[in-house]
């Protein structure tokens, strides 16, 4: 016998559950010939703590609830706000940049210090803060907490540092950007208004200086009053009284008029020589009506008026001011008015904001705006307004991940080379055309490509049964491939059925996939109880996709309860578990049939994925078949399992045959560790309708269906994600037919809302929103291997499934394909599976499988299983290589498949030597030797709470396991041993979102979807959190501030240049004061080790920056230098001239000159 004498790393010691007595006897009493023991299995374990630390990478997707938006014209960076205090800074593909506010307060504005890498921020807390943008990841410098005003609007202008913030109450105070503290300098509102004046102008709506005078400020209110402010005099230049409340101003550019947009959809013209009355009173989508009064038409939120060379004619870019009449069908609009052309663009959501991006960052200058960013609740987009169509550009970002709300992701590290490059190559065809030809505006930033950067794919599947492709490698995230699961059906129709009961839900949404990079198969589960099997292949094919239907829907009989006698036999009712064709005897006209109706006729398929098979679940006795729990598919076995809380269905995808369709129940065997009622037949499940009932403490209820992870909230129950809800079996009404309206309201409205008794709640709902008591109940229900028997009205749903190469009974010798199967009270069960070896058998020969019999338990409900060899490398599962299905066929060489087998064996010196089950439920972690089934290790990793999400993952060239909590702790345990590495309190709260969409990868990584429109994605590495810097983009590059033009000497002379005056002297601390100590809190930046570090990032931007300077110093000393030498030289000729008039004029008298 083998032994592995290798270093043990504290490996018993650190044990919680230390070594477990084998039990070495196999079938016939013999012990096995090759069979290791535990004290055989000597494993160094390189993984210590400190190779680990969360870290947040990177967020993708939409900014969720935007609020404002802001450009820096020279940096050409964009930011983001949004109402949960975040902001997204972006710039060319790879600078994208997210921060969050600490409070939580919503952004309401955004100000850039242009070309001076820093970004001011006004937050609903009535805070203002500066954000360090000179670093890869933005710090706040200072903060400033207005105590007793509330913020409304801010403005700040360009290279100045005097920050206007104007209040509610309607007063504008000045904020010193440099030292953040207020000025004693303020406009308070009753000086800005006439004394006779009796209202109150509203809050501050506006504030510009004029592009004419810096030293004149237009204030604008909400009540329609616009005023111009001397800040030298202190005094009022001129008052502007209007009927309709004000939205936005906008400055013609050389200062003599400007516009605004109000709230009854007019705007007005307004000229500084004569301020009684506008010039001009417009509206743009009003008409006049036969009686002669204007429709009536919604606000125009914002203006912009924007001048141009090319035109003499100006732009005016406008967001709303449709009538009410035409408003009600019609969708957000953006106006762009040049000239006579009117051009409106539809919007698919409502616009939160708009920006006109102009080429000069001047305000006195002639603009020429070159593309319009057009912020919207769900998506953001940019026009280029130099092409007459007015066309978009093609977004570089993933914005567009939420375009059907996020059903579950999936995370693939490591994946082979070639498959980005083919799904990118195939997923071009399917890119929208019609974009704009020029380059994406916002191009700011530098990225460069990591050193340390390796093949990843983030697949996403959708509510209306699509799934994306991304490729995810170098912290980046595009689009790769798209897949829609919704063409292999027929479009179901009104009244036709089950599928009639459908159309108003998301009957294809995506609830699982199984992927494999290798092989390329692909395998989505359905909200409606089907799979779907797809192959990849790079030519295109017209295929019959393959049909199967199963009944798999069992007696409310097939519960879990305390009996009076011991080993009760188990009848199985063969009708309830073999696969039955529509119509078959004993079923009702609408039962039988699957809920999607699969086209019968030959499907014309793209290159891509295309669908080979649909496995679908029957309605049964008018109940809907219940969602599928659980999925895995082996390309070299050629088998697919998926189990729901009914029992286990094993289909054979090259025969295309159902080998397996047995209840939860039957693959015990005669090895039940618990005692269970008798079960009645089907056929008398009328005159038992006793059984179905609920105990004392009866809790009946309708849960509303699953909502998709975008939820914000869980309506009810929080749920994991492994451990699915059942519904319990009602007894069918004699006499009354069914309809729609019955089935609708019945317990199983398809396949969405179940009925649930309370206790099937506790046992699969660990954790329960009703009361704090109830809480404690749940957690307190242990599911241990010592119970005997629980609660009746439960079922056991099969969670977790993983097909392998194991030991599928004690006495094995020699590994054989098996399928591991975990259900939702922690039995663990292994079935064997003989499979032929040669490839025209195995294509001929039936697949024998079966329960052998083999029990394990732990707490809680099976999560994860993964297989260790001996000596602690994780084995992977067989594979077959992939092969075009629709490749052309080479007749000397036959095509045969190639399949790839990880052996527990082949990676060991002898054959049968064994190998290291790893198995992790909800609250327990067991490390398992086979064929012995000793238990070497076991770690009860929580109490109060469970687990969401375990994965066994591949870190520093090693392995753990990886555990998400709901409590939201992420912990880390090291292989074998089950050693606590890492246990972090990551998220303080969990919604069901994140528990769906949490998931572990290989290389230390991870994501999960932060909200519903972005996917946040973290490491636990603590290599990689050291190396994020050099991965992530800097924000700012030192780039020289263009001049101001030169408007020559009689714009100048007649007053075209705009007046530049001190702000210092006006605003600063000697001649202004100290404002008041009351009025606002100055709050200094936080100087933590993170930001230190990410100050440490920007040294090389620091070093280009002081490059730059010292070139510029030394420009301006040679200038300096030649200046002096003309100088010298003046003063040499006038020298001269000098001394010859002096010579000239010596000897002469004065009555002589």
């Amino acid at each position: 016998m083998k032994k592995f004498r290798k270093v043990l790393d504290g490996l018993s010691s650190s044990s919680p559950g230390g070594v477990a007595s084998p039990s070495c006897g196999s079938a016939a009493g013999t012990p096995t010939a090759h069979a290791p023991t535990p004290q055989d299995i000597h494993v160094q374990e390189t993984l210590v703590s400190e190779n680990f630390q969360i870290c947040k990478t990177v967020r993708h997707g939409f900014p969720y609830q935007p609020t404002c938006l802001a450009f820096d014209p020279v940096q050409k960076i964009l930011a983001i706000g949004s109402r949960t205090g975040g902001i997204r800074i972006l710039g060319r593909p790879g600078v994208d940049c997210y921060s969050q506010h600490e409070s939580g307060a919503a952004v309401l504005q955004l100000q850039f210090l242009i070309n001076e890498g820093a970004l001011v921020t006004a937050c609903a807390d009535d805070t203002l803060h500066l954000w360090n943008l000179r670093q890869r990841r933005p710090a706040i410098l200072h903060s400033l907490k207005f105590n007793r005003e509330r913020i409304t609007f801010c403005h700040l202008p360009f290279q100045s540092k005097w920050l206007y913030v104007g209040t509610e109450r309607g007063n504008t105070h000045i904020v010193n950007i440099e030292s953040f503290v207020l000025s004693g300098y303020v406009i308070m509102w009753n000086k800005a208004i006439e004394l006779a004046t009796k209202a109150h102008p509203g809050p501050v709506v506006h504030l510009s200086d004029s592009p004419k005078d810096e030293g004149k400020l237009l204030i604008g209110f909400e009540s329609g009053t616009v005023v111009q402010w001397d800040l030298r005099a202190k005094k009022v230049d001129f008052r502007i009284y209007y009927d309709e409340a004000i939205h936005s101003v906008s400055w013609h550019h050389e200062g003599k008029q400007f516009m605004c947009s109000h709230s009854d959809g007019s705007l007005t013209m307004w000229n500084l020589r004569n301020t009684a009355r506008p010039i001009q009173i417009t509206y743009p989508h009003g008409k006049i009506l036969k009686d002669g009064r204007k429709e009536s038409c919604k606000p125009i939120l914002k203006v912009e008026y924007k001048t141009s060379r090319n035109s003499s004619e100006p732009y005016v870019i406008f967001s709303g001011g449709l009538s009410y009449d035409k408003s009600g069908g019609r969708r957000p609009t953006l106006t762009i008015m040049h000239g006579k052309a009117i051009t409106v663009l539809e919007m698919d959501h409502p616009i939160v904001e708009f920006l006109v991006l102009c080429d000069t960052p001047y305000s006195n200058e002639v603009q020429d705006p070159y593309a319009v960013v057009v912020l919207l609740e769900k998506d953001f987009i940019v026009v280029d307004l130099t092409q007459s169509n007015f066309p978009i550009f093609e977004n570089p970002y993933p914005m567009d991940i939420h375009e059907s709300p996020v059903t579950c992701t999936a995370y693939f590290a490591e994946c082979p080379p070639d498959i980005i490059p083919i799904l990118y190559s195939i997923g071009a065809k399917q890119k929208k055309t019609g974009y704009s030809h020029k380059e994406w505006p916002v191009s700011g930033g530098t990225w460069t490509l990591g050193s340390q950067t390796y093949p990843e794919i983030i697949v996403t599947g959708h509510a209306d049964g699509t799934v994306k492709f991304w490729d995810a490698s170098a912290i980046t995230l595009q689009m790769l491939y798209k897949l829609k699961t919704s063409k292999v059906f027929e479009k179901p129709k009104a009244g036709e059925g089950r599928a009639g009961e459908l159309v108003e839900e998301d009957p294809y949404a995506v609830q699982m996939v199984s992927w494999c990079p290798h092989s390329r198969l692909f395998c989505v589960v359905g909200i409606s109880a089907h799979v779907i099997l797809y192959r990849f292949s790079k030519h295109d094919a017209n295929t019959q996709i393959v049909s199967l239907e199963v009944r798999l829907q069992f007696d409310s009989e097939d519960v879990i309860s305390p009996s009076e006698a011991e080993n009760n036999p188990c009848f199985s009712d063969p009708s309830s578990h073999s696969p039955q064709p529509p119509g078959s005897p004993g079923s009702g006209t609408q039962d039988s049939l699957p809920c999607l109706k699969v086209k019968s006729r030959p499907v014309r398929m793209p290159p891509g994925y295309q669908a080979e098979m649909v496995v679908q679940l029957q309605w049964v006795d008018g109940e809907p078949p219940q969602q599928i729990t659980s999925l895995d598919i082996n390309s070299a076995y050629g088998l697919l399992a998926f189990g729901n809380c009914n029992g286990l269905t094993v289909v054979d995808f090259l025969q295309k045959t159902i080998l397996m369709c047995m209840g939860t129940l039957d693959l015990y065997g005669a090895a039940d560790p618990y005692q269970r009622l008798t079960r009645s037949p089907r056929k008398n499940r009328q005159s038992t309708s006793g059984l179905t009932e609920l105990s004392d403490n009866q809790v009946s209820m309708d849960m509303e269906r699953s909502k998709s992870p975008t939820s914000d909230h869980v309506n009810g129950h929080c749920t994991s994600p492994t451990s699915q809800p059942c519904s319990v079996g009602k007894p069918r009404i004699t006499g009354v037919p069914e309809g729609p309206r019955l089935t609708r309201r019945g317990p199983g409205r398809p396949p969405f809302r179940k009925a649930q008794s309370a206790a099937c709640m506790e046992i699969s709902l660990p954790v329960s929103s009703h009361t704090e008591e109830s809480r404690e109940n749940s957690f307190s229900r242990s599911r241990s291997s010592s119970v005997s028997s629980i609660d009746r009205d439960t079922k056991e749903s099969v969670t977790t499934l993983q097909f392998g190469e194991s030991y599928g009974r004690k006495g094995d010798a020699l590994p054989t394909a098996c399928l591991w199967v975990g259900t939702s009270l922690g039995v663990v069960l292994l079935l064997p599976i003989s499979i032929p070896t040669e490839e025209e058998e195995r294509m001929e020969e039936p697949i024998t499988m079966g329960p052998s019999g083999t029990v394990l338990m732990l707490k809680g409900s099976v999560l994860r299983f993964a297989f260790l060899d001996c000596g602690g490398a994780l084995i992977q599962s067989p594979y077959e290589v992939w092969r075009d299905p629709n490749g052309p066929e080479d007749p000397d060489r036959p095509r045969r498949r190639k399949l790839i087998n990880f052996s527990p064996s082949s990676s060991q010196e002898a054959c049968g030597d064994g190998h290291l089950a790893v198995v992790c439920s909800e609250k327990q972690a067991k490390v398992i030797l086979m064929p012995t089934q000793a238990v070497l290790f076991t770690h009860n990793i929580t109490e109060s709470s469970f687990l969401l999400r375990a994965d066994v993952v591949s870190v520093c060239n090693s392995v753990c396991l990886a555990c998400f909590c709901a409590n939201g702790h992420i912990m880390t345990l090291s292989l074998p041993s089950l050693r606590p590495l890492m246990d972090i309190n990551y998220l303080p709260l969990t919604d069901l979102r994140i528990a769906r969409t949490f998931v572990f990868t290989n290389g230390g990584q991870a994501l999960y979807l932060s909200s519903p429109t972005e996917i946040q994605r973290l490491t636990y590495s603590q290599e990689m959190t050291d190396n994020l810097q050099d991965m992530l983009g800097e924000l700012f590059t030192p780039i020289e501030t263009p001049e101001a033009q030169n408007k020559g000497f009689l714009k100048g002379f007649f007053g075209g240049n705009a007046q530049t005056f001190d702000r210092e002297e006006l605003f600063g601390e000697a001649a202004a004061g100290k404002a008041s100590r009351s009025l606002a809190q100055h709050i200094p930046g936080p100087m933590g080790l993170e930001n230190m570090k990410a100050a440490a990032g920007g040294v090389v931007g620091d070093l280009a920056r002081a490059r730059i300077a010292l070139d510029q110093r030394g420009e301006r000393l040679g200038e300096l230098e030649e200046r002096t030498a003309l100088m010298m030289n003046s003063a040499e000729t006038f020298s001269t001239h000098a001394h010859q008039v002096m010579l000239k004029h010596k000897d002469k008298k004065w009555y002589q000159l």
